[in-house]
Parts: C-alpha cells; sequence; structure tokens
C-alpha cells in the first residue's frame, strides 16, 4: 500500500519512477527498492523516512478483526557520479543469484540478479531488474555507493547533532505518520500534527500537505538551532 502510495504521488508530479528490487511475501511485499528521478525528489521526499503505522481490518483475518502493522520506509539520494564513495574489495561480498518473477517463462534462468552486502556497515543492496548480470551490478554499486554515502552523512550529523531529542529512530514504536481505516479514517502526521481524513487520496498519492508541512517544521527547527 505504501509503495503504490509514493509510485501515485510520482505519477502526480509527473517524476519518473523504476524498480530496482523487489522481494514478495504472502499477502503482499515484504520490501521493494525503486528509483524516482524529477526535480528535487530528494527534497521533497527525504522527511518520509521513518517507521509508518496501518490500522485496518486486516482482509487475512477470518474473524474481521482490527490489525496494526508497521513498515519502515527510507530514502536516500542518487549521488552524482563526481563525488568518490571509497569501497575497499575486502569489504565487499558480491553474491549472484537467479531474478524472481512471476513463474513460468518470466523466471530468469542465470545467474543475473546480484546482491551487494558492505560488511562494515552491514548495508545490503540487491538489484534484479536487468537481465543482464553487468547491469544488475553497475545498478546495484550506484544505490550502494548512494547509501554508504547518506550513511557517513548522517553518522557526521550525529556527531555535530545539538537537538537529538527531536529526532526518533526508525525502529517500532516510533512511527511518524499512521494511517487509520478502522474504527474512523485519518492519516496523522505525529511530527506535525497534520491531519486528513480523507485517507483514500492520501493511499492515491496525495501527500503534498504532509510533505510541505514537514518542510516547514525541519525548516524552523533547523533555524531555530542555528
Amino acid at each position: 500500500m505504501l509503495y503504490r502510495m509514493y509510485l501515485r504521488w510520482a505519477e502526480r508530479r509527473g517524476f519518473k519512477t523504476e524498480e530496482v528490487d523487489r522481494l514478495e511475501a504472502e499477502g503482499g511485499i515484504k520490501s521493494a527498492t525503486c528509483r524516482i528521478d524529477g526535480d528535487y525528489a530528494y527534497g521533497y521526499l527525504k522527511g518520509e523516512s521513518g517507521v509508518h503505522r496501518l490500522v485496518r481490518i486486516s482482509p487475512f483475518d477470518a474473524n474481521a478483526r482490527r490489525h496494526t502493522s508497521f513498515a519502515s520506509v527510507y530514502l536516500f539520494p542518487v549521488i552524482d557520479d563526481t563525488i568518490e564513495v571509497d569501497i575497499r574489495p575486502e569489504d565487499l561480498r558480491v553474491d549472484t543469484y537467479r531474478s524472481g518473477g512471476a513463474g513460468g517463462q518470466h523466471v530468469n534462468k542465470t545467474d543475473s540478479a546480484v546482491r551487494f552486502t558492505h560488511l562494515p556497515t552491514g548495508i545490503v543492496v540487491a538489484c534484479q531488474s536487468e537481465r543482464s548480470q553487468t547491469m544488475n551490478r553497475a545498478i546495484g554499486m550506484s544505490i550502494l555507493k548512494s547509501r554508504l554515502y547518506e550513511y557517513y552523512r548522517q553518522e557526521k550529523e550525529k556527531e555535530n547533532e545539538k537537538f537529538a531529542q527531536e529526532k526518533k529512530d526508525i525502529s517500532w514504536g516510533n512511527q511518524i505518520r499512521s494511517y487509520v481505516f478502522q474504527p474512523y479514517t485519518m492519516v496523522k502526521d505525529y511530527r506535525t500534527k497534520t491531519e486528513m481524513g480523507n485517507i483514500q487520496a492520501v493511499m492515491d498519492g496525495d501527500l503534498d500537505p504532509f510533505i510541505e508541512e514537514y518542510l516547514r517544521f525541519a525548516w524552523q527547527n533547523n533555524s531555530g538551532n542555528e
């Protein structure tokens, strides 16, 4: 549901989207990585990083009980090719495997999918969007460099952070936003206190009210701590 919401948001803005990796699970998606290209795409979306909470009548519960579930969203910028990110060969584990698909003729019969594991940080990047292992390696390495750049940037920020109490870790119990379908309908952002009752519009990509309020919130907090 979240994945569709962000794709619809990008579509509304005329941004280009490309699915890089997807891991299916029973009843949905276990994890997915998507690249979004457009003017200021990262600037708009960076505040979406965090834990998102869903409350609804579960379609998988025969007794139609209300369930609460969580998903973690992580945003990072695609860095410019001129920015150097040093990755030592001994710090990298590379695995190749067959791409998964819908089955039958859609399953790739060669080991074209690639998974990079950066051992010092534990960051894992997988790519199976292309039929060529060479292309998947190039895309995966680009994403890995971007994630490492963002990881080290955040580590640097933590060292200099003067208002850590305002930040929440991306962990259970620290949700940034809730999407409630039952017993009422409401989307609420806990950082900015922004609320919207038309939950279906939000799930269809109407995220701008939340994004804009967060950008104002972040700017005011940063301005007050400079």
